[in-house]
């Protein structure tokens, strides 16, 4: 199964989701993340909070959605408010299109440990997602089930 997560910048929540992923349930899933927006650069505490919980860093970038014309995605999950109003362009339209509407630790404001606690909070809600994620991909649903298996995952 492929999936491509996209926010509109590609630098916080769709980075973290494309790390964990890949990490958690690289076995079955192929993972990626891009932007209709991308700022071009990985938000450094992304990848601060990533490394530090275990997940790898190297490779992980800030790409564009149409870097992945070619990639065929089986899902592209919205993970940021934004990006889910927008149209998404027409050569993932085969593709199963989901909303995991996440915090966005990037924009909290406080302390150094405020910041921390946002960024850890929203990479564990990524993580048992995708650990519920991998369970369902291994099941082999069809077409509406899967549709449905990921909505009902999303509204968690």
């Amino acid at each position: 199964m492929k999936i491509l997560y996209i926010c509109t910048h590609n630098r916080c929540r769709s980075i973290l989701s494309e790390a964990i992923t890949n990490k958690v349930a690289g076995d079955v899933i192929e993972a990626k993340s891009a932007g209709s927006q991308p700022a071009g650069a990985v938000h450094p505490l992304s990848l601060k909070y990533l490394a530090q919980s275990g997940y790898p860093v190297d490779n992980l970038q800030s790409q564009s959605w149409d870097d992945f014309e070619h990639f065929s995605p089986d899902i592209v999950v919205t993970v940021c408010d934004s990006a889910a109003g927008e149209i998404c362009p027409i050569y993932f339209g085969n593709s199963l299109k989901v909303h995991w509407g996440l915090h966005d630790p990037s924009k909290i404001e406080g302390d150094s440990a405020q910041i921390e606690q946002a960024f850890l909070s929203c990479i564990d809600e990524i993580t048992q997602r995708v650990q519920h994620l991998k369970s369902i991909a291994s099941q082999n649903l069809n077409q509406d089930a899967l549709k449905s298996a990921l909505a009902e995952l999303g509204a968690k």
